[in-house]
């Protein structure tokens, strides 16, 4: 059976975040939280807009996910993001007891799994969901900064 609201459906909405990100000289890393096939929050980064090394799209996400459902705790919900998310935003997902997270491009770096941070034990985690062209926005953004300075 068909469905239009998939993985990869969430991963475009969490790309066009990702693209306001880049539009705004951002790094461009772009989310979404879903519950039941609905879109409950949507961020990008937003580090550099307001000088705050935490106000990653995970991050963003998590707060108003949390605000729109009234509670802490976004079981039953899936985060997209177009980059594995960090070390800090892995601990703020373990706290949150997020059902899924999806990502698309893998840090190797930065990567919360690299760093050896562990999600809550009930976190399902998908990756490589269009990492193609989250990777792309990634290093064309890196590319332009480079040659800009």
């Amino acid at each position: 059976m068909l469905t239009p609201f998939d993985d990869n459906y969430f991963m475009k909405k969490a790309l066009e975040e990702a693209q306001l990100a880049y539009e705004k000289a951002e790094v461009p890393v772009g989310a979404v939280i879903t519950h039941q096939n609905t879109i409950i929050a949507r961020s990008h980064n937003l580090t550099e807009q307001l000088t705050d090394v935490t106000a990653h799209a995970e991050m963003q996400a998590i707060t108003s996910a949390a605000n729109f459902i009234g509670g802490k705790y976004l079981k039953d919900c899936t985060l997209y993001v177009t980059l594995e998310p960090c070390q800090m935003c892995a601990g703020a997902l373990y706290w949150s007891q997020i059902s899924r997270l999806v990502f698309a491009a893998e840090d190797e770096k930065r990567g919360y799994r690299n760093m050896g941070t562990k999600l809550h034990p009930k976190t399902k985690v998908k990756l490589g969901v269009l990492a193609e062209e989250a990777s792309s926005l990634l290093k064309r953004f890196f590319i332009e900064k480079r040659n800009l300075n």
